[in-house]
């Protein structure tokens, strides 16, 4: 009779978890904006393709090591710019700073409205050394065939940069002027240092600039890469992981190979590596992740929508999953990666030093003084000495998505992209936009390329193209962006 009774609370606990569960997936609706048709402006595709593919020509290629390097060649490209882009370069302001920053200015029709910022950079990632042969065509071509261009920076981040200036171009030849003033900002080294966007943003806060909002590259608009949703997904980056670099070191007594002692440099080192490796930050679906699966979660079919609906139940399976995929783990938790390890230049002998490098990208939330002390604490051993190196930034402050600059980007996307799902993201890896967080508290990082899981080892690597019909979808995204900013209340 007991267990009879246990039995019968079991189901209806169970079958009371069930209706929640279902009414929780039921009850949350679309949170996608609803948008009337619109009639983009219209685009000659092979002109624009050829300009972009001019552009892809010029080897703008940033170094880390020499800030001059292919100077030339980014004269090249800004006197190419003038020559394709007439009006923008004779109707709106161009400042130059440093070496090859830009700053050019369409002053608006209301002074008192807060100023928006466009920005894409001029420089390109080399190509890596013996892949030259793997492309479809020269990785520097700028070829346009079977309905691409193709080449280093055609997505990155050359499409975006004239994407904005063929925008601003037409606007001109229609006639149009916008109620905000709108900035163009383009620096030439953020695959490298971002010295120029550093630059660019300390002059425009000496001269007290404010933006209403600024947009930069980043998310894209993805299609098959979220499991469970069949719509296109633009994601709105709100946020940027800082970054933050270790150095650890051993000194040991050297030896001969043939007397090995239980404490060797590299023992010692190996086990602090693994340590910090089996003890990663703890992952959690919160902050911009949580905002990101909240508005996925009505627009996903099947169990995918029922799980990311009840993450107050499902949330350590939901949790588990995304942790087993380096993209979306990312999502989730300040990353530790092992980068460089370094001992010893003999068979017989044993290095009396080894050192090696971890690299961190931190989640908004966590700062580098936490990172410094994790490091420490997990290693626990006083012989391994730990130092900070290269490159350092706290994590931005996230963007809001009820701000206007949000909602302009979201209905801009709902608009040139029909029937795409919005919704924001993290952005994993440093833009040129987080040297400007003093000069606006919204920040949008969005590349209106589109991506398919094929296309996302294109990003930096091999045969890296952006299809002619994007590139139009593009320009016209711009072109709405700032019609958009200019109508709306």
């Amino acid at each position: 009779m007991i267990l009879r009774r246990i039995s019968v609370a079991v189901l209806a606990v169970c079958a009371g978890l069930a209706a929640v569960v279902a009414g929780n997936t039921w009850i949350k609706g679309s949170r996608q904006i609803q948008v009337a048709p619109v009639q983009p402006m219209k685009v000659d595709a092979q002109a624009v393709a050829e300009r972009l593919g001019g552009a892809v020509r010029i080897q703008t290629v940033s170094s880390d090591t020499d800030p001059a390097a292919n100077s030339a060649e980014f004269d090249r490209l800004q006197a190419y710019l003038v020559q394709q882009f007439p009006r923008v370069f004779s109707r709106l302001k161009v400042e130059h700073l440093g070496s090859h920053s830009l700053i050019l200015t369409w002053a608006g029709s209301d002074p008192k409205a807060l100023p928006v910022a466009l920005m894409a950079h001029q420089d390109v990632v080399p190509i890596a050394a013996g892949t030259e042969d793997k492309w479809t065509v020269a990785p520097f071509s700028g070829q346009v065939q079977d309905g691409f261009v193709w080449g280093r920076g055609a997505w990155d981040d050359k499409g975006n940069l004239l994407a904005q200036l063929e925008a601003i171009e037409s606007l001109l030849a229609a006639g149009f002027q916008p109620r905000q003033t709108v900035y163009l900002l383009s620096g030439g080294d953020e695959e490298t240092a971002g010295q120029g966007a550093q630059e660019i943003a300390r002059v425009l806060q000496q001269r007290g600039v404010r933006f209403e909002f600024i947009i930069d590259e980043g998310l894209l608009v993805t299609e098959g890469v979220l499991a469970g949703l069949d719509k296109p997904a633009a994601l709105i980056g709100v946020a940027e992981k800082g970054i933050g670099t270790w150095k650890l070191s051993i000194d040991r007594a050297p030896g001969h190979s043939s007397m090995p002692g239980t404490d060797s440099a590299i023992g010692m080192l190996s086990t602090a590596l693994t340590r910090l490796e089996g003890h990663p930050f703890p992952a959690g679906i919160t902050g911009v992740a949580g905002e990101l699966f909240d508005t996925l979660a009505p627009e996903m079919k099947g169990m995918n929508r029922v799980l990311l609906s009840n993450l107050w139940l499902f949330g350590p399976l939901v949790r588990q999953q995304l942790e087993k995929s380096p993209s979306s783990n990312a999502m989730l938790r300040t990353t530790t990666a092992l980068t460089v390890f370094q001992a010893g230049n003999k068979d017989n002998v044993l290095p009396g030093h080894a050192e090696a490098v971890v690299n961190f990208r931190l989640l908004p939330g966590d700062s580098l003084d936490q990172v410094e002390q994790h490091v420490k604490s997990v290693v626990a051993n006083d012989a391994v000495q730990v130092s900070q190196r290269g490159a350092r930034a706290e994590p931005s402050p996230v963007s809001p998505t009820e701000a206007r600059g949000y909602q302009l980007v979201n209905r801009t996307v709902r608009e040139i992209f029909p029937g795409t799902v919005v919704a924001p993201g993290l952005m994993v890896g440093a833009t040129d936009s987080r040297f400007f967080t003093a000069l606006s508290p919204n920040i949008y990082k969005f590349s209106p390329v589109r991506a398919h899981p094929e296309d996302l080892p294109r990003f930096h690597g091999t045969n890296e193209r952006i299809s002619v019909s994007n590139y139009v979808e593009a320009i016209q995204f711009y072109q709405q962006l700032l019609r958009n900013a200019s109508s709306a209340l």
